[in-house]
């Protein structure tokens, strides 16, 4: 720019001439603004449409998201399956608890943004419990921050009740309604979307006559010895039995409140699940639960709840059977013998498959997936989208199979403890 010209414009800046000018600086300066910013908070994009596949050769952390360039989050639920439109991933809240997670992570916004990951991911049911320590405190806060995006009505709170430390169990109605109470305030919300009575076998009478072993003969030949034969539905075994009933009446008062929308049990034996859920629906006023939840019984180790979902589903007619996809830490390792995606994601892979198939598609099972890190989010959604998409379907199934050969050799296959 010459002497004369910057002398020109210096005197004549307002001038109509210079308005392209400021277009140009203006364009820039917004541009690289809105780039730095969106770089400084973004994951980096890998998954291309150049690149379909980099699961392979890029390492995944938490800053990656499988997503293509021109991308953006579904923010509706991609799948919702049963009578009651759950996730048919659900997130697993125990892990925002000292179980897992030690003060500084609960303390962190590794919680608010893993949630909000899941959120836009599509997995909008939570499950958690008092039980989990900090877990619903942690999952009240960050669903809170995040209410502009994502309002009460876009998500599913199922919380659990009766259960508060190792040896401390309460199934009184006074207390179950303090506990709900309890929740509610710490979710910031006035209903919950479901509550279980948390880990009833301790509550119940113990009318199993092993605990350890395959518990199929249930369903069979052992039948009476589990309380599971026909007649045996409305039998009361003992006070423990009437805490269970005692306390589901105090439920339906809550749900007939408006406080919760559906009510169910959890636990580890499904024999003891499944008969709880006959004396509920033989019981006064003759419902049936709307939910059960058991844990460990659909993973590469033990299988058995295909066997028991026809009798939850038909005989006890209860509404949506919910399992965890991972046996606790029997999947939880990193290598499984160059399976690409690690263990746990080849077992959820593996137990999301099964729980869709369900009864040849009716009985769909939603799989809570414990998650606390954004790649765990990740891993989580990637290996449901490979069983929707039949990604490497034939690869997975052989290296699932030599797992469950593992199992089966260690004389521990479908047996539970």
């Amino acid at each position: 720019m010459s002497r004369n010209l910057r002398h020109s414009f210096a005197k004549n800046w307002f001038a109509v001439e210079a308005i392209p000018i400021y277009a140009v600086v203006g364009f820039v300066v917004v541009g690289g603004t809105w780039y730095l910013s969106r770089l400084a908070r973004g994951p980096a994009v890998v998954w291309t449409r150049a690149n379909p596949t980099p699961w392979n050769t890029v390492e995944q952390d938490e800053n990656v998201k499988i997503m293509s360039v021109n991308q953006k989050f579904d923010k509706s639920n991609k799948e919702e399956i049963g009578p009651f439109k759950l996730s048919s991933l659900v997130f697993g809240a125990a892990a925002w608890s000292h179980f897992y997670n030690n003060d500084d992570l609960l303390a962190s916004d590794v919680p608010v943004r893993t949630i909000r990951l899941a959120l836009r991911y599509g997995i909008r049911t939570f499950d958690t419990s008092p039980y989990y320590g900090p877990s619903e405190i942690v999952l009240g806060t960050a669903l809170k921050a995040l209410e502009v995006e994502f309002p009460r009505t876009s998500y599913q709170l199922i919380t659990k009740c009766g259960r508060y430390g190792p040896s401390d169990f309460d199934y009184s109605p006074a207390t179950i309604r303090r506990s709900i109470e309890r929740s509610l305030a710490r979710f910031n919300t006035n209903y919950l979307d479901g509550v279980y009575l948390h880990d009833v076998e301790f509550v119940a009478e113990d009318v199993m006559p092993q605990k350890a072993g395959v518990h199929t003969a249930a369903l069979g030949a052992e039948a009476e010895a589990f309380g599971l034969k026909e007649g045996q539905e409305s039998k009361v075994w003992g006070p423990g039995d009437q805490k269970i009933l005692d306390a589901v009446a105090e439920l339906r008062k809550m749900q007939a409140e408006g406080l919760i929308r559906h009510i169910g049990i959890c636990g580890f034996p499904l024999p003891t699940l499944l008969r709880l859920s006959l004396l509920v629906l033989h019981t006064a006023p003759y419902r049936p639960l709307d939910l059960v939840q058991s844990y460990c019984h659909l993973t590469l180790q033990n299988s058995t709840l295909l066997a028991f979902l026809p009798a939850f589903l038909q005989r006890a007619h209860v509404g949506q059977v919910l399992t965890a996809a991972c046996a606790t830490r029997l999947a939880r390792g990193e290598e499984c013998g160059g399976w690409n995606g690690g263990l746990p994601t080849l077992a959820i892979a593996w137990a999301v498959k099964r729980a869709e198939d369900g009864l040849g598609g009716e009985g769909v099972i939603p799989t809570v997936v414990g998650l606390s890190k954004l790649a765990e989010v990740h891993q989580a959604v990637k290996g449901w989208r490979d069983v929707k998409d039949g990604v490497n379907e034939e690869k997975r199934e052989e290296y699932a199979a030599k797992v469950i050969k593992v199992f089966g050799e260690g004389g521990v296959k479908d047996w539970s403890w």
